[in-house]
């Protein structure tokens, strides 16, 4: 098989087909989820502790310097706020996903087992010889 005929059987496969279009749609939800949790549910909290705006938080660990030639030197910071922001967005995403997987399963049809097959019905020579089996044993009884 050449290597694109190889190629093309893996990228047809379902799986791939269907994990490609998970992975796109995910990223769609990320953003999704990411705009609800920066535009609309971090601003009311902001609010309540004092008009903070999470993105802002930072600790200088160097201010931003001039150097003699006039270059300047870039502040170094830890942005932990935007940590708190993602590790946010993180925990609303997965819980998201997982009611989704949730209400996916419940609406999922719950499979009932098929009854075991009846026993099947003795042959002729089977049926003779109970019969031959049953006549001897009233034979020994009298």
């Amino acid at each position: 098989m050449s290597f694109l005929k190889e190629f093309k059987a893996f990228a047809m496969k379902g799986n791939v087909v269907d994990m490609a279009v998970g992975i796109i749609i995910g990223g769609a939800f990320g953003k999704i989820v990411s705009s609800l949790v920066s535009d609309i549910i971090m601003p009311p909290i902001g609010l309540l502790i004092g008009g903070v705006n999470f993105r802002n938080l930072v600790i200088h660990l160097k201010p931003a310097e001039v150097d003699p030639t006039g270059k300047v030197i870039e502040a170094v910071n830890i942005n932990y706020g935007n940590f708190i922001q993602t590790s946010l967005d993180f925990l609303i995403i997965a819980f998201s996903i997982f009611l989704v997987i949730k209400g996916m399963n419940s609406l999922r049809k719950k499979q009932v087992p098929p009854p075991p097959p009846a026993p099947p019905t003795p042959t002729k020579e089977e049926t003779l010889l109970s019969e031959i089996r049953d006549i001897l044993k009233e034979k020994k009884q009298i």
